[in-house]
């Protein structure tokens, strides 16, 4: 574990190297022998995203699922970050070293609630041979890099992000962390074929309408909750009241610095159309139809 850890509120920040063909920074590297020997269980589930894709929506909503109703203190006294574990995450915050995959191995729920950004090929063999059950959320690219850039602005284990401009390249060229967006949503989605306890959904249709989207999850996951609970955790799950719950909008960590920006922004689908100018739109265009050849992986509300 690298003593820069330890200095986690300074103005260093962290730098990308290319970590088996993917760009990452040592916060999501430092563990990696424990992540990918993790034993997850038959029953765990795992949530997945690109960054800054809807991870803690999905998360809260899973969580609520679950355990709204069995363990009602879950919501007033843990964190969403301590019940849905980052899984590839270690860093040290005033000393004290907290390593995703060991917070998620002593979850004592069942299912276990456990989320990642890996790309698929860096998920731990352990989730494929249990037959696990994956939750993975795509959101369109263009409101994905302005709500990753905003992100990289606040967040001080993230690399400097530089200006917009010069980030929205980065992003096109796969030099963000994590990697390319389009590589990402693309090898989940073929995954998806033959992986058939895999559920793909869009950040686009939970905005679109929440409640239909929570009850394919519950199909999914087979739940089946009253249809009064249902309502409930819809309500429970508006963006604007997540945003104003300390257990859910991350406000606590002192890594994010809400005064350059909140952890939960906007939630809002085509934001990016205040960021693009007609030239980068153009731009970002052309090179999104030469990496998105599947006629079958649809995003909406990119134009």
């Amino acid at each position: 574990m690298s003593d820069e850890t330890d200095k986690i509120n300074s103005p260093s920040r962290p730098e990308l190297f290319d970590f088996h063909g993917i760009p990452l920074t040592r916060y999501f590297t430092d563990s990696w022998e424990k992540v990918q020997n993790f034993q997850a269980r038959p029953d765990d589930i795992l949530i997945v995203t690109y960054p800054k894709a809807g991870t803690t929506w999905v998360s809260h909503i899973l969580d609520l699922l679950f355990f709204g109703q069995t363990s009602p203190e879950r919501q007033t006294a843990i964190p969403i970050a301590e019940a849905v574990p980052f899984l590839e995450f270690t860093v040290s915050i005033n000393s004290v070293l907290h390593v995703g995959a060991d917070v998620a191995d002593k979850l004592p729920t069942s299912p276990r609630l456990i989320k990642t950004h890996y790309p698929v090929q860096f998920v731990p063999k352990s989730f494929w041979e249990k037959n696990c059950k994956i939750v993975y959320l795509a959101r369109n690219a263009k409101d994905c890099a302005v709500s990753y850039f905003h992100f990289d602005r606040m967040n001080s284990v993230e690399p400097e992000p530089g200006d917009w401009n010069s980030y929205l390249h980065r992003f096109m060229e796969g030099k963000v962390g994590y990697g390319s967006w389009h590589d990402h949503v693309n090898n989940w989605w073929k995954k998806k074929q033959t992986y058939s306890n895999l559920h793909y959904m869009f950040y686009e249709d939970i905005v679109e309408d929440t409640g239909r989207e929570i009850e394919k999850l519950c199909s999914f996951v087979g739940l089946s909750l009253p249809a009064e609970e249902m309502k409930r955790i819809t309500e429970k799950v508006h963006f604007d009241k997540m945003a104003k719950n300390d257990l859910v909008n991350y406000s606590k960590l002192p890594i994010m610095n809400f005064k350059i920006s909140p952890f939960l922004r906007k939630g809002k689908v085509g934001d990016w159309k205040n960021h693009f100018t007609v030239a980068q739109n153009e731009e970002f265009d052309e090179d999104y139809k030469r990496k998105m050849k599947d006629p079958t992986l649809q995003f909406r509300n990119t134009v």
